[in-house]
């Protein structure tokens, strides 16, 4: 599949998963509306990623995708493991002392610690995974590092594009599942799992394609 095959089919993917952002919420508790709001935000990085990777601005669009799972595991993390007062700063006004209290909220790995301990049934060691093969080159495009520069510079490989849509891809369906569930959606509805199976073509690979004990890139 080309680029624009795969842009293509995952604009399909992501109208199709967007759709849940309409459903109505179990309940209407602050901790539901926030995870929805930070749910979505997984689906701006998303759009952006492919709008970069389409007008050739993939160093651009490499940075985004850390930040779309950044979004993910803070979505999660607030449905199942944020304090009420977490919850509450979240759908708080911005204001110089609630941005200075946001600031408190736990860092990424310790989302992930949390996670693990209080939802066993979430997919952690896929998003442990990711992050460990992925958080360095991924940080490396954010900051400005040698892999943007050397990507900008020599140009950037359409092979890596491409696995980096999928990426994104699969970060969206973890997305879907979320909104499904804050939407009191059973599992057992099958819904994502049909749209897996409809758009595996556009996601990443079930068993990635290195050795289990590769260490990450640099």
């Amino acid at each position: 599949m080309d680029l624009n095959q795969l842009l293509g089919r995952s604009a399909e993917l992501e109208a199709r998963i967007a759709e849940f952002l309409g459903l109505p919420l179990f309940d209407g508790s602050s901790r539901l509306q926030a995870v929805r709001s930070v749910a979505s935000l997984c689906f701006e990085h998303a759009q952006s990623l492919k709008y970069l990777t389409a007008a050739g601005l993939c160093t651009s669009a490499a940075a985004l995708l850390r930040v779309q799972y950044e979004s993910l595991v803070r979505a999660i993390w607030m449905h199942h493991c944020a304090s009420d007062q977490e919850v509450e700063l979240m759908l708080a006004e911005l204001t110089r002392e609630t941005a200075k209290q946001a600031s408190k909220i736990p860092m990424l790995s310790r989302m992930l610690d949390e996670i693990e301990a209080k939802a066993a049934h979430v997919p952690v060691a896929g998003l442990r995974e990711f992050k460990h093969y992925s958080w360095k080159p991924l940080s490396s495009y954010v900051h400005g590092g040698i892999h943007a520069v050397h990507r900008h510079g020599r140009g950037f490989p359409m092979e890596l594009a491409l696995m980096q849509i999928r990426h994104s891809n699969g970060l969206l369906g973890l997305a879907g599942n979320l909104l499904l569930i804050i939407a009191g959606v059973p599992a057992e509805a099958g819904v994502m799992t049909g749209i897996y199976k409809e758009f595996a073509d556009c996601l990443p690979p079930a068993e990635p394609p290195y050795p289990k004990k590769t260490e990450p890139a640099h």
